[in-house]
């Protein structure tokens, strides 16, 4: 089993739930996502290390997109 632990800081707690509520609908069985503080950490394990790495660069563009969309949250007024 390979396994990747990815942890990332979002500035505060609300924009790093926000952005953990977006991305866990997208995880599969063998994905774990949680916020601790203004972090969120992923959890991955996958048999090989291709799936792992596959894994990986998906989760990260959507991480990339849903972080994109929270900062434009709090940044644009209606």
């Amino acid at each position: 089993m390979r396994e990747a632990t990815i942890r990332t800081a979002h500035g505060d707690d609300a924009a790093a739930e926000r952005i953990a509520s977006a991305l866990r609908p997208d995880n599969t069985d063998e994905m774990a996502t949680r916020v601790d503080g203004d972090e969120i950490v992923t959890t991955i394990d996958r048999e090989t290390t291709g799936g792992l790495h596959s894994t990986v660069d998906d989760y990260v563009v959507n991480l990339r997109v849903a972080a994109q969309l929270a900062d434009q949250h709090t940044t644009h007024t209606s």
